[in-house]
């Protein structure tokens, strides 16, 4: 089993950048996709992103799409959250998720296909 923790929140002027770390004990860390998911005060949990086991597939959900890259580097157990061209509505607390699938290619995008959660890390985007 993985334990991911995430790093690299903080405060950012809109049309910036930030990149996030999420960092997963374990050794099987290639048995697992990961997934970004972001959650606003007052707002639902939301699927930002994800990335498949064998690294060669990522999925964006809209809002995100052409503006956030994520990637992994197993050799580190860490997957990263490239966000660019950052908005105030980008605003949330971030949380790096693992799940496991025998396909090497599959992304969840949906809490339930998460097993194992980071305790968060804040993003505040200012205007």
């Amino acid at each position: 089993q993985v334990q991911p923790v995430e790093s690299g929140g903080g405060l950012v002027q809109a049309g910036g950048s930030l990149t996030l770390s999420c960092a997963a004990s374990g050794r099987t860390f290639n048995t697992y996709y990961m997934g970004w998911f972001r959650q606003a005060p007052g707002k639902e949990r939301e699927f930002v992103g994800g990335v498949s086991r064998n690294g060669g597939s990522m999925y964006y959900s809209d809002p995100v799409k052409g503006r956030f890259t994520i990637s992994r580097d197993d050799a580190k157990n860490t997957v990263y959250l490239q966000m660019n061209s950052l908005k105030p509505e980008d605003t949330a607390v971030y949380y790096c998720a693992a799940g496991q699938s025998a396909s090497p290619v599959r992304i969840g995008t949906m809490r339930s296909h998460y097993l194992h959660w980071g305790q968060g890390t804040q993003v505040t985007v200012s205007s």
